[in-house]
């Protein structure tokens, strides 16, 4: 047999790797450092605050305390713990969220799919009703008639019910539905599925990136909001706790002589950082909630905001 042809040796690949120009170099470093300053800017607040609770009294009226605790004291943390009536304004503003963002979630998803349909007849008048909205209310006290005749004051109806539905997320969704493959939908249909059925067993899986960031949104709302408790609700067994929190800001004096009472903690140390304590506490749901949906943040305010 012939001796095997001699293999050839592997020629290597050359690579060529483009330079940054000098201009893009300079641009990337001010970037960097810009958005490095814009962190720092927005999280020092929120770590002075931090360390303010954990600080004693003294510290924080002689303006001592800026990044890190001082005079760690931990009396203000017991006297809310021991606080009955934040822990039952915090069961509220959980139970509102939830019911909520539920009611929001169905209203929006649902309105969008509907609007989302070229061919629905006066779609143009309920898309121009929804944006009309966006501009005009009746105001704060045709509202608070409104409200008051419906029978929903000093129920936790008052506070869920009049944000159920964001006009601004609703466009955003009904602009993700429109961008969807029509395909799937007359796919759906000759496999004999109901607009139900599309709606439920396509639509929505598909969904999940602006459903996450719609949900975080509502969530976020009904958590913060305090004004509509103040308006509507006058039983302090209803109401949330940022609603607690407006009212601790106003008398804090009152709220640290119970707090101490029920701890045993000295009144001008809990006066002193109360407020930052119950801050710290009220932010900690939506900080740990926040990282599972930011991945599907951008992604859905970009999805359901450029046109296909």
């Amino acid at each position: 047999m012939a001796p095997d042809a001699p293999r050839a040796a592997p020629v290597k690949a050359r690579t060529s790797r483009i330079k940054d120009s000098t201009s893009y170099k300079v641009f990337t470093v001010v970037n960097m450092v810009l958005l490095v300053l814009m962190c720092a800017v927005m999280l020092y607040p929120f770590i002075m605050l931090l360390a303010q609770s954990f600080s004693s009294a003294g510290a924080i009226n002689a303006g001592k305390v800026s990044l890190f605790p001082v005079g760690f004291n931990l009396d203000t943390y017991r006297a809310v713990a021991n606080n009955n009536s934040f822990w039952r304004s915090y069961g509220n503003t959980v139970v509102y969220t939830v019911i909520g963002t539920t009611i929001a979630m169905v209203l929006t998803t649902t309105y969008a799919f509907v609007l989302s349909k070229k061919h629905l007849k006066g779609r143009g008048l309920l898309v121009g009703i929804a944006v009309f909205t966006m501009f005009f209310n009746g105001g704060i006290v045709p509202n608070y008639v409104l409200i008051s005749s419906l029978g929903m004051k000093n129920t936790m109806w008052a506070v869920i019910l009049p944000p159920a539905l964001s006009v601004f997320n609703l466009l955003v969704m009904k602009a993700f539905f429109e961008n969807l493959p029509a395909d799937l939908e007359e796919a759906a249909h000759i496999d004999g599925l109901s607009w139900f059925g599309i709606f439920f067993r396509i639509v929505l899986p598909l969904s999940k990136a602006v459903i996450a960031t719609m949900v975080l949104f509502y969530s976020v709302q009904y958590w913060n909001d305090w004004f509509a408790a103040f308006l509507y609700l006058d039983q302090t067994d209803l109401f949330p706790v940022t609603l607690f929190l407006r009212n601790l800001i106003a008398g804090a004096s009152t709220a640290a002589s119970e707090g101490a009472a029920a701890s045993g903690g000295s009144v001008d140390d809990i006066n002193a950082n109360i407020q930052s304590v119950t801050m710290i506490l009220i932010l900690i749901p939506i900080l740990c909630v926040y990282p599972f949906v930011q991945r599907y943040f951008v992604s859905g305010i970009m999805l359901g905001s450029v046109k296909g």
